[in-house]
């Protein structure tokens, strides 16, 4: 019996959630998510976990497994999920994978290369320049030094980025080569589907989900997570936004803008990045026949 792993994959506010759930309750199974932010316990609201509802619609897996002082890394991810899928293949012939970290569902399904070590001198100047000239000066030197990388990073999250121009001037090579250059043989079936909605309906969904967080209390969420504002977990849309509200950079009306304007270009970046796979099977997001129409791929 082979089995297969559905992939849903696309950009945020696409509606990735209510595809995955209705697949796996088709298909009798569970779901895992390929969220890099879901896992951790706290970031609820900004993170747009499936709600109480949809996980007692179907299992869910890497939804709230770690505290948000944990730092898990896509090798950590391709590991963790393996186990997940072999877990659920014991008692299922499919499995669910739902979710935008695109570099995630890279690990797990063609697995990661072993990466040569950043110098931790050059990590540490780098982080000084950073702290000395700001998010803007570490954009442009990313940009400028590793253009292949910055066309598909969260370029608000500064660590994926001080981590990312460490390493090139550490190697000469640019991080994204290691991801990846081998592809690992996996023991299942790999579907991998990917939604898209045209950009305009897109775009008004994720000011309307923005609009719907704050109503929901996102801000009361951010304030708990202040004493953790430094780590990377937390250095991400949604959060590093208002913390900068917090720390009196901005208003909040500013706050809330720029967590729409940055989530839409994550956005574009996540199409970009999941473009780029020509495994991936593209379907409108608001088709009434997707279901039938993945379970025929």
């Amino acid at each position: 019996m082979v089995h297969t792993a559905y992939i849903i994959a696309g950009p945020t506010a696409v509606g990735k959630t209510d595809v995955a759930i209705a697949l796996a309750q088709k298909l009798h199974t569970d779901i895992i998510s390929a969220d890099s932010r879901q896992c951790y316990r706290g970031m609820t609201i900004g993170t747009s976990k499936p709600g109480l509802q949809e996980l007692q619609a179907v299992k869910h897996y890497f939804i709230d497994d770690f505290p948000v002082t944990a730092a898990l890394t896509a090798a950590d991810y391709e590991s963790l999920a393996l186990k997940y899928l072999d877990e659920i293949f014991a008692a299922h012939n499919t499995a669910v994978v739902c979710g935008g970290t695109g570099l995630y569902i890279k690990a797990l399904c063609e697995g990661l290369d072993d990466m040569p070590a950043t110098d931790a001198a050059i990590t540490t100047q780098v982080t000084q320049e950073y702290e000395l000239k700001g998010l803007a000066w570490l954009q442009q030197s990313v940009q400028q030094e590793d253009p292949v990388f910055y066309d598909t990073a969260e370029v608000s999250n500064p660590a994926r980025l001080i981590r990312a121009l460490s390493f090139k001037r550490s190697t000469g090579s640019s991080i994204s080569q290691y991801h990846t250059q081998t592809t690992k043989q996996r023991p299942f079936r790999i579907v991998k589907v990917g939604l898209e909605l045209p950009r305009p309906l897109l775009y008004q969904r994720i000011n309307h989900r923005v609009d719907k967080m704050m109503l929901q209390g996102l801000l009361a969420e951010v304030e708990q997570l202040l004493p953790y504002k430094e780590l990377k977990n937390l250095q991400t849309v949604g959060y590093a936004e208002l913390f900068d509200f917090l720390d009196g950079k901005c208003t909040l009306p500013e706050a809330v803008d720029k967590i729409k304007q940055h989530t839409r270009n994550y956005a574009k970046r996540q199409v970009t990045w999941f473009r780029k796979d020509k495994e991936m099977n593209w379907f409108a997001a608001d088709d009434t026949a997707l279901i039938e129409k993945i379970l025929r791929l």
